[in-house]
């Protein structure tokens, strides 16, 4: 069976816009009804959001780095807000924010990997559905994919991104911006208004990989190359815009999903901090019959659903948490209310402390058992941390109250796929336990992320080592992390991972073993224990320590069912196996790899069995893993291997044609063929694949299979 411990799918020249026109520009407003007088239908509504995206890296936010024409383009035309910020720093619980108008403790999705959002929360897209709109989206990357749950209420969702790498691998699966708006604009000629449209570009992420000709020009900074090139894409589509006169029918809202810190406060990149440097994010907002201004009020990702709403004239859902911006674009003063905010990946992921705060008129508190308090009026960059000089019972008393007013006792089940379906199907399992892994009931600066992130840096320069030539020094730094600090998890499965490729299996099993007595939150350590049991040939203990704990991102990742999935056909339990991998596909409907397991745990219940159900289930599953990946060499060999168990020599030799040219190092294939084609009488045929066979494996072949293997050479040459 094959195992994946992490599969998918699938990943100019312009004059700069003067930093004082928008501090003189003129805010003129006209109603929505003289700018569509005589027509029925509402504004069309376009959604840009751009992942990772840095406000100073614009210049029409003042940015000198590089020229952002496209995106000055927008601000030209709209209004510019100065002070806008996200409320997570990770890309899926921005997006919820923005499609739900709700903030985390409202929803429950507080980062990437553990969390979907549910079917009962009702998104801006279903909102705009239900009001005649035509509904599609095109995003960029793994963490928006369709199985998070964002595609409710869009027509069209295409998360066509790829599948050539890995989820748990350091990197998202992602697809070049260009091609993101490329499909998005076949798609919109073809619809008719009104339509609402969401672009997501995800290239400022890391890695930093620009495509010429912007790689060259920002190699001292390939972040700011990926913004560019990304401010490129944009062209084709605003030109689409100028070509149809449609921007006094569409209402268009450009932002970052959060920002990127390159180093500032010793973040590297974001998801672990709050500071302005990752929530800090650029908002425009174009909309008919408004002149370009700036506003230079505090909003948030929240106030996009309810401004939205306002805009195209509908009703707004009760839910919703944050506010219109339209009274702000008249240059009215918005009412005083606090911006909430959270980075929570390294609490869910790690159990590090949790990092929760809000915004206040210019005051910014950040609660970790290592507070923080800055007055943005003065400090923007947040450099000196007044907390230490002032009483914060206030502050703390605040944040419980927006914690509460925010809240919804069901918010934590977002961490569920589909509540009672999900329930149901893990309790038929077997697996439902009253023992979860629980986060702890205090934490001290120790579990500050100011205190261990520089830890989690030491730990990925140990990776560096290994993978750039000096495996024994990455071993001894990730030895090192893990005596200094116990509480680093990453520190225990990579060193782990290195001690595998190393042939050191046993020293892999111990290190892992022990990163989860001292991470007990660990669900990364978990399943890397339980993935490597399953190798090393110790399929009881790897389904007994699934059973132990109960981990929520259990009931949402594919991956470690497939992982159970082979722990159980290793036993031959096939029943198990299959309801174990029928589970898996349920969460991702394109996750090959299982639908290919399934097919070989059918196949192994048939040749028990001969059971026909069973051989027709192999069939289905090995031909739906190549339907979805065409390429899928593995599945090609095993739906070769149910053809030759009733004698189709035929339906096996294409089979295994098709594995060896999509893999040519296919040793099986070639064997296989070898033998099939022995089977059918062409002996010519055979004795060419055994010949490669055995030039390929001579070496390395005991010398009972190189007799066995002579002796079906030398039968093919007598009968030629």
């Amino acid at each position: 069976m094959q195992s994946d411990q992490r599969s998918r799918r699938r990943r100019r020249v312009s004059r700069r816009i003067p930093w004082g026109v928008f501090l003189t520009a003129a805010i003129c407003f006209f109603p929505l009804s003289s700018a569509t007088a005589g027509k029925k239908e509402r504004p069309n509504f376009l959604l840009i959001t751009i992942d990772t995206l840095r406000a100073d890296r614009l210049s029409c936010y003042g940015g000198t780095a590089l020229e952002t024409p496209q995106f000055d383009s927008l601000a030209q035309r709209g209004i510019l807000f100065s002070r806008a910020f996200a409320n997570t720093s990770t890309t899926l619980p921005s997006h919820a924010n923005i499609l739900l108008g709700a903030s985390p403790l409202y929803h429950g999705v507080h980062e990437n990997t553990n969390f979907v959002v549910r079917d009962g929360f009702l998104t801006l897209a279903e909102h705009l559905k239900s009001h005649g709109y035509t509904t599609g989206a095109f995003v960029g990357a793994y963490p928006l994919d369709s199985r998070f749950g964002l595609a409710q209420g869009f027509d069209v969702y295409d998360d066509d991104y790829g599948r050539a790498r890995r989820f748990r691998s350091t990197f998202y699966v992602q697809r070049r911006a260009g091609v993101v708006v490329e499909r998005a604009l076949e798609w919109l000629k073809t619809v008719k208004p009104p339509w609402f449209l969401w672009i997501h570009c995800f290239d400022p992420h890391d890695p930093y990989e620009p495509p010429e000709p912007f790689r060259t020009r920002h190699k001292d900074s390939l972040y700011d190359g990926e913004v560019a090139y990304v401010d490129s894409c944009l062209k084709e589509l605003i030109r689409y815009l100028n070509a149809r006169d449609s921007w006094d029918e569409t209402l268009i809202v450009f932002t970052g999903d959060h920002g990127e810190s390159l180093g500032r406060h010793g973040e590297k990149t974001h998801g672990f901090f709050a500071y302005n440097t990752t929530i800090w994010i650029p908002l425009i907002i174009t909309l008919p019959g408004v002149k370009a201004g700036r506003v230079e009020q505090y909003v948030s990702h929240l106030d996009i659903f309810p401004t939205v709403c306002e805009v195209l004239q509908m009703e707004k859902p009760s839910f919703l948490q944050g506010i219109s911006l339209l009274p702000a674009i008249k240059g009215t003063k918005l009412p005083e209310r606090p911006i909430y905010f959270e980075s929570l990946f390294p609490h869910y992921s790690r159990g590090w402390a949790p990092l929760r705060g809000f915004i206040s008129g210019k005051e910014k508190y950040i609660e970790s058992p290592i507070p923080e308090l800055y007055d943005l009026a003065d400090d923007f960059n947040e450099l000196e941390n007044l907390a230490g000089g002032r009483r914060l019972k206030d502050y703390r008393d605040n944040l419980k109250r927006i914690l509460q007013s925010q809240s919804v006792p069901d918010s934590a089940r977002a961490r569920q796929k589909s509540d009672k379906e999900t329930l149901e199907k893990l309790k038929s399992l077997g697996y439902i336990s009253s023992s979860r892994v629980s986060q702890k009931a205090a934490y001290g600066p120790e579990d500050d992320v100011k205190t261990l992130l520089p830890f989690y840096y030491r730990a990925m320069d140990a990776v560096s080592l290994f993978r750039g030539g000096s495996p024994g020094e990455g071993i001894e730094t990730l030895k090192e992390v893990i005596t200094e600090n116990a509480k680093v998890d990453v520190a225990y499965y990579h060193l782990a991972s290195m001690y595998k490729e190393t042939g050191r299996m046993a020293d892999a099993l111990e290190v892992l073993r022990l990163g989860l007595e001292k991470n007990p939150a660990s669900y990364e350590i978990f399943y890397y224990l339980i993935d490597f049991l399953t190798e090393a040939g110790r399929p009881d203990e790897a389904v007994r320590l699934f059973g132990e704990k109960k981990f929520p991102q259990i009931d949402v990742d594919p991956e470690i069912w497939n992982t159970l999935g082979i722990a159980h056909g290793t036993k031959k339990d096939y029943a198990a196996a299959i309801k174990a991998f029928e589970y898996a596909v349920s969460l991702d409907k394109e996750y090959r790899y299982s639908f290919s397991n399934l097919g070989h745990a059918y196949l192994s219940l048939f040749r028990e069995t001969q059971d026909p159900q069973s051989y027709r289930k192999a069939l289905e599953n090995f031909k739906k893993a190549i339907e979805l990946e065409p390429e899928f060499a593995p599945a090609y060999f095993d739906l070769g291997m149910a053809y030759i168990q009733t004698a189709d020599l035929e339906g096996a030799i294409y089979c295994w044609e098709k594995a060896l040219e999509l893999d040519p190092g296919s040793d099986r294939a070639l064997f296989n063929l070898a033998l099939a084609y022995m089977d059918k009488g062409e002996k010519g045929k055979a004795l060419v694949y055994f010949n490669r066979y055995k030039r390929r494996n001579d070496d390395h072949m005991s010398p009972e299979d190189r007799k066995r293997l002579d002796s079906m050479i030398r039968e093919c040459e007598r009968k030629q």
